[in-house]
């Protein structure tokens, strides 16, 4: 679905979307399992810029949810995660900003995004919003031992056999200082 400056003039536009698995590309560490459900409402917001500049942001207020599949950060055991996310966005014409002196943003300008064309597609903000819901390193328990650096093995699953735990040479100087400080 896209959502057209011009239609947007005449009347807002409802939406209930629903997009299969696979249909959006969320990258190389996620999966979808389930199809991503969307709905909510788009409108135009007209802005008065001066006296005689009119800027037309784009309002798109929803919720979506889905299920995606990914592995934990430290062990890379599959695991899956379900999302939630309520969204109420505005999207302003990329460079009706532009030529304004530097001045500080506010944080209502900080939660502005752009949009280029004539208007902006769905499945971009669905994209964006499911990325911004999912947290950057997922991990299957807050207890996860993950894998051991030197033979590789889950250390959840059973207790590996290498006798001394792998020290980062960076670390050696400040362990020598340590040593001298404790004489």
């Amino acid at each position: 679905m896209f959502f057209e400056v011009k239609d947007l003039e005449l009347h807002p536009v409802e939406f209930a979307e629903k997009f299969g698995p696979e249909t959006i590309d969320l990258g190389a560490d996620y999966r979808q399992i389930a199809p991503i459900e969307s709905s909510g409402r788009a409108d135009l917001v007209e802005e008065h810029h001066g006296k005689h500049k009119i800027i037309k942001d784009i309002r798109i207020q929803g919720q979506l949810t889905t299920r995606l599949e990914s592995n934990c950060a430290r062990c890379l055991e599959p695991l899956t995660q379900d999302v939630t996310r309520e969204f109420d966005l505005l999207y302003r014409p990329q460079g009706a900003d532009a030529g304004r002196d530097e001045m500080s943003v506010t944080d209502a300008e900080a939660e502005i995004s752009y949009y280029e064309g004539e208007g902006i597609a769905l499945d971009d903000v669905v994209r964006e919003q499911i990325l911004l819901a999912v947290p950057l390193k997922l991990t299957c328990r807050d207890d996860c031992k993950g894998l051991c650096p030197q033979c590789g093995k889950n250390r959840n699953l059973e207790e590996c056999s290498c006798a001394v735990a792998f020290e980062e040479p960076r670390w050696a100087a400040l362990k020598e200082i340590r040593g001298k400080l404790a004489h």
